[in-house]
């Protein structure tokens, strides 16, 4: 779980050694960040999570023996809820998409300059997330497509399935291209309100991808 006391503990999961080694330098010398692992593969992450208790993993998309996407969806079925950010060489929509699916928080590019990344980082902590035009947008058709539930199933806690309509505008804003700041100032709500809206589109996204995979489709 995330603590809110003392530095925030990143775990990073990189296969290309240079980066690897630039990123935990990094986060060790940066105000606020810890690195508390640094690993090659995602073939142990799930057992490091349990150790050494980060409160975000920088996870790499594209790695050989089990990819990121993998990663996250096994550390989600076991329950663990460590916020997670994926990085990524170049924008691959489809592969981002399909990483928020598994259960990511967020994601980042990896040319993101340092101040940036750090930055993302702790916006993550916080409960915001990345949003790009072209992923917001596979969010609301994702979201639409979903079969209702039908009057035999036990119903979900409010919010927890669908959106309420200011997290559609909120959504909407964000294929528009708007940033929180502009979101915040259109809405004429704070930022903390929009990183809550945000968070809770996640949320939603995440649990119609796993009500997707037990109906079987």
């Amino acid at each position: 779980m995330t603590d809110n006391v003392g530095p925030i503990r990143v775990l990073i999961v990189e296969d290309v050694d240079s980066l690897r080694e630039s990123l935990y330098q990094l986060l060790n010398t940066a105000s606020g960040f810890v690195c508390v692992g640094a690993l090659p593969n995602a073939m142990d992450v799930l057992a490091q999570i349990r150790i050494v208790r980060p409160n975000v993993v920088l996870m790499d998309i594209n790695m050989p023996g089990k990819s990121g996407i993998e990663a996250v969806r096994e550390i989600r079925q076991q329950g663990e809820q460590v916020t997670i950010v994926m990085q990524t060489i170049f924008e691959d929509d489809d592969k981002v998409f399909e990483s928020i699916l598994a259960g990511a928080n967020g994601y980042i590019l990896k040319s993101t300059p340092e101040e940036q990344l750090l930055e993302a980082i702790q916006e993550a902590q916080l409960g915001g997330a990345p949003m790009t035009p072209t992923i917001a947008t596979k969010v609301l058709r994702f979201l639409r497509e979903q079969p209702k539930a039908s009057q035999t199933e036990k119903p979900q806690l409010p919010g927890e399935e669908t959106l309420n309509d200011r997290q559609h505008e909120v959504l909407e804003l964000l294929m528009d291209g708007a940033s929180y700041k502009m979101i915040a100032e259109e809405l004429f709500i704070s930022m903390d309100t929009v990183r809550y809206h945000i968070k809770n589109i996640y949320r939603a996204l995440h649990i119609n991808s796993r009500n997707q995979l037990v109906r079987g489709h």
